[in-house]
């Protein structure tokens, strides 16, 4: 697909992908390169009840709007409760980690089409 082509389709036809580092967690590629996005991805996080990630580092930048849902955010020492239209921005190497406060959690994530490399971070 070129990248000069519009895309609409149904979010719910992107496949559901178990995250393995995450507790009852999985994400769906709404718009990526595979679509022809040039510049950045689109993707939904779900989170069941007990669910979440553990503190982690990612390589690129994470832009993200929630929908649902309530979690317990820890961004580097600073930690925060957000929920349904809370924005947040983490810069690229930051520390953080995801408990579920209340399910579903649910959450859009935008990130640079750029190599992404996850590392656990063991407290």
């Amino acid at each position: 697909m070129s990248e000069r082509e519009p895309r609409v389709r149904p979010a719910d036809e992107a496949e559901r992908i178990e995250v393995k580092a995450g507790t009852a967690t999985t994400t769906q590629v709404l718009l990526g390169p595979e679509h022809g996005t040039p510049n950045f991805a689109m993707r939904r996080f779900t989170m069941g009840a007990g669910g979440g990630m553990p503190y982690h580092t990612n390589t690129v930048e994470h832009e993200q709007f929630v929908l649902r849902g309530k979690a317990r955010i820890r961004i580097g020492d600073a930690v925060h409760e957000v929920k349904a239209e809370d924005v947040l921005y983490i810069p690229a190497g930051v520390p953080h980690s995801y408990e579920v406060l209340e399910a579903p959690f649910e959450f859009l994530c935008m990130v640079p089409n750029k190599p992404d490399t996850i590392t656990i971070i063991e407290e």
